[in-house]
């Protein structure tokens, strides 16, 4: 099974391409963080039923990035101590009844855990920020003339707010706190990861949103069309382009790489088309943490078997251990 369009993994494991992040890039991550700790820290708890034993379920709204009311799923098990917790961020568009089957079954390992639902993408997650350009069907160009409209600040908060909701738990024991997600959850996963001291641990598969200037050039499936639609809707106009451009780099995971203390766990098939292997190397490359990554010879962007047990003992070490 040949790899179509990518580099081969011994230049994969040394790619490290110049971070693309501007002078302001810090600042604005603070001025974003500041605006975040605006929003009142706030949830609230709906229960819900579920046939299995031992796990309590709940619908959780709360303030996101904005003011915006975000919907999350909480499972937990049923016992006294403190629990260990796992925050997950789930895939660009892809999520059904609100991931509750795969939000159980990772309780049911001994973990309070929180779903995010990405405002807009589904559910009761409400997309508050008004964006001032038009875009194309998706999310990766709304508001991508201005970083401070771009859709991925309000989510990335969002993923900050919802760290912090679920340490604040009574439930839980907020210093033993992971992160994970897969595509768009394994950036979103980084991206809280860099924006948040919280998480103990970061486990992200395949991430998106990296290395933009690549992932125009050589993907050859996927969302990130969208911004290659986008530019040929504004041909005529190379400004639009450089201000897209200019705006995607503040929402890079491979700028924000460096900002991750955690250990980070980090895995990516060779033959994935969605999230080029070298665009997941990038970040990879790029973090100063404990780290690892898990390459995939025959696999693409999909779940791969052989790493869930990884990913428990992971779970476990950090969190548990």
């Amino acid at each position: 099974m040949p790899q179509p369009y990518d580099l081969p993994l011994e230049q994969l494991r040394a790619y490290k391409p110049e971070l693309t992040k501007k002078d302001d890039f810090d600042s604005f991550w603070t001025s974003t963080l500041a605006k975040l700790a605006e929003v009142p820290l706030s949830y609230e708890r709906t229960e819900l039923s579920y046939p299995v034993k031992g796990i309590k379920l709940y619908r959780v709204m709360y303030q996101g990035f904005n003011h915006a009311p975000i919907e999350a799923i909480l499972a937990m098990p049923k016992q006294d101590d403190p629990l260990p917790g796992i925050v997950t961020y789930h895939g660009y568009n892809w999520i059904k009844d609100s991931d509750i089957n795969e939000t159980v079954d990772l309780a049911l390992k001994g973990y309070a855990v929180l779903h995010m639902v990405c405002r807009g993408q589904h559910g009761l997650s409400v997309d508050n920020v008004v964006s001032s350009n038009g875009h194309v069907g998706g999310w990766m160009t709304k508001g991508i003339q201005n970083k401070e409209e771009y859709y991925y600040r309000a989510v990335y908060m969002d993923a900050v707010r919802a760290i912090d909701v679920l340490a604040a738990m009574p439930e839980v024991n907020g210093d033993r706190i992971a992160v994970t997600g897969g595509s768009q959850g394994g950036a979103i996963t980084l991206a809280a990861a860099a924006l948040s001291g919280k998480p103990k641990l970061a486990v992200s598969d395949y991430p998106y949103l990296s290395h933009f200037r690549r992932a125009i050039d050589v993907t050859p499936n996927g969302p990130y069309g969208e911004l290659n639609e986008y530019f040929r809707r504004h041909s005529s106009d190379p400004d639009i382009e450089a201000n897209a451009l200019n705006t995607l780099s503040y929402f890079d995971i491979m700028n924000l790489a460096p900002r991750i203390s955690c250990y980070t766990w980090m895995m990516i098939g060779l033959i994935d088309d969605i999230t080029p292997p070298s665009t997941v190397f990038a970040v990879y490359n790029h973090l100063s943490c404990e780290k690892d990554i898990a390459v995939y010879r025959y696999f693409g962007h999909e779940q791969v078997p052989g790493s869930i047990p990884t990913k428990l003992k992971l779970f476990m070490d950090h969190l548990q251990g």
